[in-house]
């Protein structure tokens, strides 16, 4: 089991394969598709982002509302082709991990590839535990959007899966996978 700590170089990941499991720390964003789409639409009006995302990581998120005492409520991962069509300007801006769940379309496989970056999977209905790694959390933007704001927080030993390494190779796909030796990884 490999540790990340954010944010990433392309040194920090290069050697992760499909199937690996990591523990990540370290400051993220969240966002789902209304974030998303607004953060495309900044890139497109004016040629920035809000936020700065070189080497930075996204978990697709909109947690449930926070319980007194509580950092933030149960933070369970989206299902990740929501935001297929607007992932790649963010790749394009530095974006070195993407968390989520489900599989992601053949243009996010090549773009990460292509940009040397990671989709890390998360367990979906695991939300209340997958929260007990996150120890702050804050809306810095889209207020509006509520749950899909987005959240600045903090992780800290967060067990994740890395499906598609930067190499492209897909734990989801249903070919063989390039240089995996699937006896170092148990089903």
């Amino acid at each position: 089991m490999k540790r990340l700590k954010m944010p990433l170089t392309e040194s920090d990941i290069i050697d992760l394969e499909a199937g690996e499991t990591v523990m990540l720390t370290g400051y993220l964003y969240t966002a789902r598709d209304q974030a998303h789409k607004r953060l495309v639409g900044a890139l497109e009006s004016d040629g920035k982002l809000p936020i700065d995302l070189k080497g930075q990581g996204i978990y697709y998120v909109g947690p449930s509302p926070t319980k007194p005492g509580e950092v933030i409520g149960s933070a369970g991962p989206t299902t990740s082709y929501r935001m297929d069509d607007l992932t790649i300007p963010l790749l394009e801006k530095g974006l070195k991990l993407m968390i989520g769940k489900g599989k992601r379309d053949e243009k996010i496989v090549d773009a990460i590839k292509k940009y040397k970056a990671l989709y890390l999977g998360a367990i979906g209905g695991a939300g209340a535990y997958i929260s007990n790694s996150i120890k702050e959390a804050e809306v810095i933007m889209y207020e509006d959007l509520g749950p899909e704001a987005i959240r600045k927080i903090y992780v800290e030993d967060l067990k994740l899966t890395v499906i598609i390494d930067t190499r492209g190779n897909n734990l989801l796909d249903d070919k063989p996978m390039l240089n995996i030796d699937s006896k170092r990884f148990k089903v």
